[in-house]
């Protein structure tokens, strides 16, 4: 997709804060634009002039549009995305939810976010996995080739991030889903920097699991993220909890987990 200057122009209109300041924090959180400013302004409002639950059922047709507006931006389908209050928490739900047992194998790369690492050494605490890091090429970049050579028979899921918060590298996401696929491994991509800013295509890059925050590339307002989880693997996931927005009590002894990725949302 072209982004015309008008574009840029429009863009920048609504954001006024770029007329006082040169802002290099996107990667943190990027300026706020002002239709999301009105939308979260006038949301507290009407919290304040009808109450918190009568504003939502208000909001309820744009909130539902929440699932297909996202599964169009990475070509997914709108069940397979959940709302979560921040991409680690929503890395975590996912991560925390795979059927990994004691020997079983991680790999990962030296670019990956440090809250997702410590993830893995938790669990390998806890649950005796290990973990194995794939090389690098002469860019710094996940070596595709290597990749294949790190895999083992125990070897169970790659997990790496797309782009990390420093130093402009993108790894090969694709190209990795690819390796991922021949070898029946789950891939899980940490999409929180490349969201907005690059086109994803979920099917194209052949992850099983993608996470993201709102306040970044896609300017949103903090304390919103996402989660993506294919249809082919959400059957074989425990979420790691659950509640009355995650599932359904059926009976004194039994619960139906909410269909699709929305089992991870609370």
């Amino acid at each position: 997709m072209t982004i015309t200057n008008e574009r840029v122009a429009q863009l920048r209109a609504e954001t006024p804060a770029c007329e006082t300041i040169l802002h290099f924090n996107s990667a943190g959180a990027s300026l706020m634009p002002n239709p999301i400013y009105d939308a979260v302004v006038g949301h507290l409002t009407l919290e304040k002039d009808v109450g918190g639950y009568e504003a939502a059922e208000r909001a309820r047709a744009s909130l539902d549009h929440f699932y297909e507006a996202f599964a169009t931006l990475l070509r997914a389908k709108p069940e397979e995305i959940a709302y979560v209050e921040n991409a680690t928490r929503a890395w975590d739900m996912a991560f925390y939810a795979l059927p990994l047992k004691e020997g079983d194998r991680i790999i990962t790369h030296t670019s990956e976010y440090v809250s997702n690492y410590l993830a893995f050494l938790h669990l390998a605490k806890r649950r005796g996995v290990e973990i194995d890091i794939a090389p690098s090429d002469d860019t710094g970049q996940i070596d595709v080739e290597a990749l294949s050579r790190v895999i083992t028979p125990r070897t169970r899921l790659i997990a790496i991030t797309h782009v990390p918060t420093q130093g402009g590298l993108i790894n090969p996401a694709a190209e990795v889903g690819r390796v991922a696929r021949e070898h029946g491994l789950i891939y899980i991509l940490d999409a929180c920097q490349s969201v907005g800013q690059i086109d994803l295509d979920v099917s194209r890059i052949g992850c099983h699991i993608l996470t993201g925050t709102g306040r970044k590339f896609l300017r949103g307002p903090r304390g919103t993220g996402f989660l993506y989880i294919s249809n082919e693997l959400v059957k074989e996931l425990d979420p790691p909890f659950i509640d009355l927005h995650a599932a359904t009590w059926t009976d004194t002894a039994s619960f139906e987990l909410a269909p699709g990725a929305r089992r991870f949302e609370n």
